[in-house]
């Protein structure tokens, strides 16, 4: 699908609302290619108006749809039996053990302490990364959320 492949990369994929005006000098443009750019610009852009719409979920008519219990209670019934059917048709995993870090743990727990240094030293950076996180600022640019105008 080599569909965007000749159009230029620079190319606005909106179009100026005004893109026939005068040049600062005051003189007239020559517009004959306007019109089919700015039909091919307006095409481009309905395509890719209608593949977001498609793409889009519309969870505000959601809660517009009311169920009668029966219903619901069907849908339920009807999706724990495709659950179990897709469960029953996966492989069965053995549960995982926590992995042993030792065999005798009763060395491991009788061994010397970790030196007092170490614990501070752990602390100090554990701190400094706690006041380095704590100063990150996030500075909004643009919307998260952009509304989109479908024709």
């Amino acid at each position: 699908m080599d569909l965007f492949q000749d159009t230029d990369e620079r190319k606005p994929l909106i179009p100026h609302p005004n893109p026939v005006s005068k040049p600062p000098n005051g003189t007239d443009w020559i517009t004959t290619s306007v019109p089919s750019a700015r039909t091919d610009e307006q095409a481009l852009l309905t395509s890719i108006l209608t593949k977001t719409a498609q793409n889009i979920i519309d969870v505000s008519a959601a809660d517009s749809v009311m169920m009668e219990q029966h219903e619901y209670m069907d849908k339920a019934r009807q999706y724990s039996t495709k659950l179990a059917v897709l469960s029953n048709s996966l492989p069965q995993k053995k549960a995982l053990t926590l992995p042993s870090l030792t065999s005798q743990p009763h060395q491991v727990l009788a061994s010397d302490l970790v030196p007092y240094s170490d614990v501070q030293q752990v602390s100090k950076i554990a701190a400094y990364a706690y006041s380095a996180i704590s100063q990150i600022k996030v500075d909004a640019k643009e919307e998260l959320v952009v509304q989109f105008a479908i024709p």
